[in-house]
C-alpha cells in the first residue's frame, strides 16, 4: 500500500509552510498553497494526477541546493521527493531514489571500492536534482555531466503514467533539433539532437517534463591512488598558460581557477596560503598504482615549467586531499553568506565558452568587474571546460546594477559561441535568458515539446520559459 502524501498544508493559511519549501540556496523565495511529500513513486503518481485534475502547477523540490529558483514554487503546490531514498549498490551500476543525497551515493560506492564520477560541489543535492540539472562539476573535466552517466530512469509524467527508460530506448516522437554551442558542458534548455533518447531529453529538463523517482547509475573502480595539488602562481597569465599546456600534456581528472579575489576572501580559513599568490589551480590526477613516484615526478617538473610557486601544496593522502577539497567547496559557501549579509540574491555567472575563448572570456569578465565592482567580486570555478563563476558581490542598493552587468556577461558568452548556462540550469532566475541564445524557430521547438510532454503546463510553471 502507498504511503499516504506526507505533510499536507492548507490553502488557508500558507504561512505555516516551511521555510525549506519555499527557497533555494540562492535566496530566491516564493510561495505555495500545500507541500505534498510521498513516500513511494506511488504516492508520487497520485499527487501528480490530483494535480492535473485541478489544474494546479506542481514544482519539483529535491534537497534545495539549486541557485536558480527552479524548486522555488510561485504558487501552487510543491511536490517534495525527500522520501524516495532507496540505494542499491551493484558492480559497476547503483539504484537511486530522487531523495538520495549525493554525498551518500559517493560514500556507499567508495565503501563497495567505486566512485561515481560526477561531482558536483554542492554534496548534499538530492540525486534528482543532478539529473534535473544534469549538473557536473569538478570531474566533469575527465568525465563529463551527469547525463553520461545514466544508464535508466524511472519517470513519472503529468497526467500520472510512468516510464522505466534505458540509454537508447527511442522517444516516441519527433522532437526535432536546434543548433547547440560548441561547449563541453550546456544545460540550456533541452539539448535537441539528432538520435537522442528519453534520458538525453529528460536529464537537464529541470522538472518541467516529468518527475525522476528513481535512476540507475553507472560506477567505475576506484583508482589505485590520487594526486592532488593547488598550484599557486605569481599572476593569472601564468596560472591560465598553465591550463592550456596541461590540457594538451596531462590527463589531469579536475582542473579548478582561482583568482585573487578568492584567495582573498579564502585567506580567512586558510591563512597558509603564500602572500605571493594572485592566482591558484587545483588539480587532481588518478595513478595507476598508489605510490606512483613517476607521475608525481611529472607533476613536480610541470609545476616548476609553469612558474608556480615553491609554497604550493602536493597530496597524495586522503586527508590532504579533503583538505583541498574544503579549499574549493568552502569559496562558494562564503560567497553565498557574504551576499545573504549584504542583502542580496547571489549573483553569479554560470557561462561556458569554447575552449579556445577560455582566457578572452576571463580577460572580459575581469575588465568589466573591475571597472563596475572593483574590490567586491571573485571569479572561480571550472578552468579546464572554460567554465568559470564570476560572483558580484553587491551591496543591496546595487543589486539592479549588478543584474546588468550579468546580462551584459551572458551576451558576451553567446557571442563568443558559449552557452549561458553550463551546469546549474536556468531555472526561474535565468530563464530570461534562454532567449538570448536561441531565436524565435529554436524557441518555438522547444516549447514544442513541453507542450507534447505536460499540456496543461502543470510541472516546473514559470521554469526555463518565463
Amino acid at each position: 500500500m502507498a504511503e499516504p502524501l506526507g505533510a499536507i498544508f492548507p490553502p488557508a493559511d500558507p504561512g505555516t509552510i516551511a521555510p525549506q519549501y519555499l527557497e533555494d540556496a540562492s535566496g530566491f523565495r516564493g510561495y505555495a498553497e500545500r507541500v505534498l511529500v510521498p513516500g513511494d513513486e506511488a504516492g508520487v503518481v497520485g499527487a501528480l494526477r490530483e494535480a492535473s485534475t485541478a489544474g494546479v502547477a506542481l514544482t519539483i523540490a529535491g534537497a534545495g541546493t539549486g541557485v536558480t529558483g527552479a524548486r522555488v514554487p510561485q504558487g501552487g503546490w510543491v511536490l517534495s521527493l525527500e522520501k524516495l531514498r532507496r540505494l542499491e549498490m551493484g558492480r559497476g551500476q547503483a539504484t537511486a531514489g530522487a531523495g538520495v543525497i549525493l554525498r551518500d551515493l559517493h560514500a556507499a560506492a567508495q565503501a563497495t571500492g567505486q566512485f561515481y564520477p560526477p561531482d558536483p560541489t554542492e554534496t548534499s543535492a538530492s540525486i534528482g536534482g543532478t539529473i534535473a540539472t544534469n549538473a557536473s562539476g569538478a570531474r566533469s573535466f575527465r568525465y563529463g555531466a551527469t547525463r553520461r552517466w545514466i544508464e535508466r530512469l524511472r519517470v513519472a509524467l503529468a497526467d500520472g503514467r510512468v516510464l522505466d527508460v534505458g540509454r537508447g530506448d527511442a522517444i516516441d516522437f519527433d522532437p526535432g533539433a536546434i543548433p547547440l554551442p560548441a561547449v563541453t558542458k550546456n544545460t540550456a534548455g533541452y539539448q535537441l539532437h539528432p538520435g537522442m533518447d528519453w534520458i538525453d531529453l529528460f536529464t537537464g529538463s529541470e522538472g518541467t517534463l516529468g518527475v525522476v523517482t528513481e535512476a540507475r547509475l553507472g560506477l567505475l573502480p576506484a583508482p589505485a591512488g590520487v594526486l592532488a595539488g593547488v598550484v599557486f602562481f605569481p599572476d593569472d597569465e601564468s596560472a591560465v598558460d598553465a591550463v592550456e599546456a596541461w590540457r594538451r600534456a596531462a590527463s589531469p581528472r579536475m582542473l579548478e581557477y582561482f583568482d585573487a579575489p578568492s584567495l582573498a576572501l579564502l585567506g580567512r580559513g586558510f591563512p597558509e596560503i603564500p602572500q605571493a599568490a594572485r592566482a591558484a589551480l587545483l588539480f587532481e590526477q588518478e595513478l595507476a598504482a598508489k605510490n606512483d613516484s613517476a607521475e608525481v615526478e611529472r607533476w613536480l617538473a610541470r609545476i616548476e615549467a609553469a612558474g608556480g610557486l615553491d609554497e604550493s601544496w602536493l597530496a597524495e593522502s586522503a586527508a590532504d586531499r579533503e583538505r583541498f577539497r574544503r579549499f574549493r567547496h568552502a569559496l562558494p559557501e562564503l560567497v553565498n553568506d557574504t551576499v545573504r549579509r549584504n542583502g542580496t540574491l547571489k549573483m553569479g555567472t554560470d557561462h561556458a565558452v569554447p575552449l579556445a575563448r577560455s582566457r578572452e572570456m576571463l580577460t572580459y569578465y575581469r575588465r568589466r568587474l573591475e571597472e563596475e565592482f572593483p574590490g567586491r567580486y571573485v571569479i572561480f570555478g571550472h578552468i579546464g571546460d572554460a567554465h568559470l563563476h564570476a560572483n558580484i558581490l553587491p551591496r543591496a542598493q546595487e543589486a539592479e546594477r549588478a543584474t546588468a552587468l550579468l546580462g551584459e556577461f551572458a551576451r558576451q558568452a553567446v557571442a563568443l559561441g558559449g552557452t549561458v548556462s553550463a551546469e546549474h540550469g536556468l531555472g526561474k532566475r535565468k530563464a530570461h535568458l534562454l532567449e538570448l541564445q536561441y531565436g524565435p524557430e529554436q524557441l518555438a521547438a522547444l516549447r514544442a515539446v513541453k507542450r507534447r510532454m505536460d499540456p496543461q503546463n502543470i510541472l516546473g510553471r514559470g521554469t526555463l520559459f518565463a
